[in-house]
Order: structure tokens, then C-alpha cells, then sequence
């Protein structure tokens, strides 16, 4: 198709001047960039200390620690012992305390004496517990432990007593009739004799059992194996 003679073509413009060149050995200096960061600020320099001034003081170093206290026993010679020992002499043969709880070492033939005053005397009139403690390589083996608890006080008391491996000490059932089940316990697992006990027998084992488990020297992986297998008929079950 022919062109329509009535449209104009635009005339065209001319063309821009070309950038003048630099001079020969001319340098042209770069343009500074809008985006460029401001250069920081001097800083004033610190000021030296003037001559005399004492330097600030370090801080005081916070107290040590107090040491631990000292565990285990310690001597005991308070008015309770100071009683005793008045009114039996020789028979209290050591005194010491262990976490606030008085322990008072004494002749074992004056056990019962010494437990008839501190129940009527002295107000223990509970029998908490009674036990014994072993030590084999002690000439004295054994230790037989009262624990007493007296309910005016609200305080509790141990007396001690050592015994060898044959010697006797006196039962307290009369004090304290709860002793004759723990006497008991005490002849069955450690073979300490009460004098004076109305039925002392095994409490635990059979009576026909040998030996007494809690003694140091007892072999436990033996156990009594007669009596097991004579009346179990079986061999031992360790």
C-alpha cells in the first residue's frame, strides 16, 4: 500500500555537540560521590592526670568464708554429765556430744544402775532403741548402744557401754519393757548376753541356728548350710 501523502514525517533532530576532550596531560579530578560517608569527627584527646593525683582505690576483697564446722564427736561435760558423774564416779567413763545429741560411755556392769536414774532421775523415760556395734579388732569387741528419749525434755541421750566377746551386761527389761524384744534381737544377731533377760532366745532365726549374722567375722556367703539343708533340703542359697 502506498504511503498517505498527507502525513508528515518528523524532521529529524541534529545531532548534539560532541564533550569537548581534554587538554594532553591534563588530569580530570573525579567527581566526589553524593553517597560517600562523612568523614568523622576528630576526638579530643584525653587529658593526663595532674602530677599528685592518687589513683582510684581497688575494692575491698569480700571476707573469707568461716571454716566448716568440725564434724564428728566432741567432749561433753555439761550439767547432765557433771550429775552423773557425781553420783557414780568412775563408772562414767566418757562424755562427748555429736550432732547435738549427748553420748555418755559407762562401766557395763552399772547399765541398769546408771538406766534406772536417768528414767527416774533425770526424766528419760523412753527406750528409743537398743542396739550394739561390732568392732572385732577392739580388745573390747562390742559396743552396746541405748538410745533414750526423754518426752518433758524433748531431748535424747545414748549410753554406751563396751563389752568382750564373752562378757555379760544387765538387762534394762525391768526399766523399759520394750527392751525385752530389742535384747533379744541383740543376742540373735550379734550373741551379747543380757543377765537378768526373762526369755532370751532368737528372735530372727531359728534357735537351732549357728552363728550371729552381724558379727564382723560372720560369712555371710555360707550362711548356716546344715540347717538349710537339714530343714530345707536344699543346699545353701548363696
Amino acid at each position: 500500500m502506498a504511503n498517505d501523502p498527507s502525513e508528515k514525517t518528523p524532521a529529524p533532530k541534529p545531532p548534539s555537540d560532541p564533550p569537548k576532550p581534554a587538554a594532553e596531560g591534563a588530569s580530570v579530578a573525579p567527581k566526589p560521590s553524593e553517597s560517600a560517608a562523612t568523614p568523622p569527627k576528630a576526638t579530643a584527646p584525653a587529658k593526663p592526670a595532674a602530677p599528685g593525683t592518687p589513683a582510684a582505690a581497688a575494692p575491698p576483697k569480700p571476707p573469707a568464708a568461716p571454716p566448716p564446722p568440725k564434724e564428728g564427736p566432741t567432749p561433753l561435760d555439761n550439767e547432765l554429765v557433771q550429775r552423773l558423774k557425781a553420783r557414780f564416779g568412775d563408772a562414767i567413763k566418757d562424755a562427748t556430744q555429736d550432732r547435738k545429741q549427748a553420748i555418755v560411755l559407762v562401766a557395763a556392769d552399772k547399765l541398769r544402775e546408771i538406766s534406772r536414774y536417768c528414767r527416774d532421775e533425770e526424766k528419760f523415760d523412753m527406750l528409743d532403741d537398743l542396739t550394739a556395734v561390732d568392732w572385732p579388732k577392739r580388745e573390747k569387741r562390742f559396743d552396746v548402744v541405748l538410745i533414750l528419749y526423754s518426752f518433758p525434755k524433748n531431748e535424747r541421750l545414748r549410753l554406751k557401754a563396751h563389752l568382750g566377746q564373752n562378757e555379760p551386761v544387765p538387762s534394762v527389761c525391768e526399766i523399759w519393757p520394750v527392751a525385752n524384744w530389742l535384747e533379744r534381737e541383740c543376742y540373735d544377731m550379734f550373741g551379747i548376753i543380757f543377765e537378768g533377760h526373762p526369755d532370751l532366745k532368737r528372735i530372727l532365726l531359728p534357735d537351732e541356728w549357728q552363728g550371729h549374722p552381724l558379727r564382723k567375722d560372720y560369712d555371710i556367703l555360707k550362711q548356716d548350710t546344715a540347717w538349710v539343708r537339714e530343714n530345707l533340703g536344699i543346699e545353701s542359697g548363696q
